[in-house]
């Protein structure tokens, strides 16, 4: 896979160290266990898998490209480019301004934007809409566009089944950027619906059996149906696609569940369930099934680090709440001290205060991931920050070579 050309303020040694180890004895992504990191009173165990993304670092390359090529001009994302505080926050302190914030709010008027200044699209990629009213202004952004090619590809597959008649349902949220783009694209190929849970996905099966009217229906998806969306007309032939960044395994629930009320109703033989594959990202993927790894180990807490409107994110620490005390925090300046912690309620979406994180216990256990567009710098610095706190830890060049040892054999 291509090498990106990203800061070294946010890479790790320790992490890099890490994951070159694992990489090394397992190219395929075959093992999901952990790797323990024992310095003594502490012991941490590392996902296998988390971290910046293709996309994720595809994306930071070309924006940090952009303004050593563009010295003085205008540069603009639409939104965020990434859902991380502390890589916006650095591009905005070299000069770069978002036009909407991530729930689509205007920062930036359009009439301040000119086709002189500089319009990057970000990693959710954008809608057909707001690209036809670049193109207008005379903006180019095809030299910059980030856009993840993983949700490209859900694109290109919702045109698959445009093309074959399928109504196109979304899994995803449909006040995400991703969402939001690839629902615009999608609507263009063919009637689309987003469904968000299982729950909806039970809403729609009373429609697709046609037990409600569909007057019901406009109100039940507000919203969240294409232009000319008839459900006594367009929920005979599905497709399911879905934003990159959901748990597979309710895509997976929910396409399962479609698939049967559409062959209850039509049988198996007919192709009114398109045979789609899941469309998460490999990143997406390989993250939650590393998540799935920690979870078969014993543990006093999980922290999972990134952004606290990151979607992969917040479905990892989703997973992990099943199991432990779990604490989803930006970054180190999180961690007050060895009694307080700051961390976020992604069900209530506040931020608060938790006091005795960490269990008095002489040695304890703490699983530690991050979510695709959080530098392994900050997942280092979190590392280190539990460490400061408690006395006669082992060295991290010790622990380091002990790994390597460990998996050398």
């Amino acid at each position: 896979m291509r090498e990106f050309n990203v800061p070294e303020f946010y890479k790790s040694p320790i992490i890099s160290k890490l994951k070159e180890i694992r990489k090394t004895l397992d190219p395929k992504k075959k093992d999901f266990t952990p790797t323990k990191l024992d310095f003594g009173p502490v012991r941490f165990l590392i996902a296998r898998h988390f971290g910046f993304c293709f996309g994720v670092e595809n994306a930071i390359e070309r924006a940090y490209r952009a303004l050593d090529e563009n010295p003085g001009k205008k540069i603009y994302f639409l939104s965020e480019m990434i859902h991380n505080p502390l890589v916006n926050s650095d591009l905005q302190s070299r000069g770069i301004q978002f036009i909407l914030d991530t729930q689509g709010k205007q920062l930036i008027s359009w009439d301040s934007i000119t086709s002189d200044d500089l319009v990057i699209i970000p990693a959710f990629g954008t809608t057909l809409e707001t690209k036809k009213l670049l193109a207008k202004k005379g903006v180019h952004t095809d030299e910059y566009n980030t856009t993840c090619p993983f949700v490209e590809r859900v694109w290109k597959m919702s045109k698959k089944l445009g093309d074959k008649d399928y109504t196109i349902v979304i899994h995803g949220k449909s006040n995400h950027e991703e969402t939001k783009a690839t629902f615009s694209h999608a609507e263009k190929e063919g009637p689309s619906l987003i469904v968000k849970n299982i729950e909806e996905a039970k809403t729609l099966e009373k429609y697709i059996r046609g037990e409600k009217p569909k007057e019901q229906f406009y109100l039940d998806f507000q919203g969240k149906y294409s232009r000319g969306f008839d459900p006594s007309i367009h929920l005979k032939k599905i497709g399911v696609v879905n934003q990159t960044t959901m748990l597979a395994s309710e895509t997976k629930e929910i396409a399962n569940y479609v698939k049967n009320v559409i062959e209850d109703l039509y049988g198996s033989d007919d192709k009114q369930f398109a045979d789609t594959r899941d469309s998460l990202c490999y990143a997406t993927n390989d993250n939650q099934s590393a998540t799935y790894g920690l979870l078969e180990k014993g543990a006093d807490l999980a922290i999972v680090v990134g952004g606290y409107n990151s979607s992969n994110t917040t479905h990892l620490v989703e997973l992990c709440e099943e199991k432990y005390p779990t604490y989803f925090i930006t970054g180190n300046e999180k961690l007050l001290n060895k009694s307080e912690i700051q961390h976020f309620d992604w069900k209530k979406k506040v931020e608060g205060l938790s006091k005795g994180y960490l269990p008095e216990k002489d040695k304890i256990e703490i699983i530690l991931t991050s979510g695709a567009s959080c530098p392994d710098s900050t997942v280092e610095e979190v590392l280190r920050t539990v460490l400061s706190y408690y006395e006669n830890t082992r060295s991290v060049e010790e622990v380091l070579n002990e790994v390597e040892k460990l998996y050398a054999e």
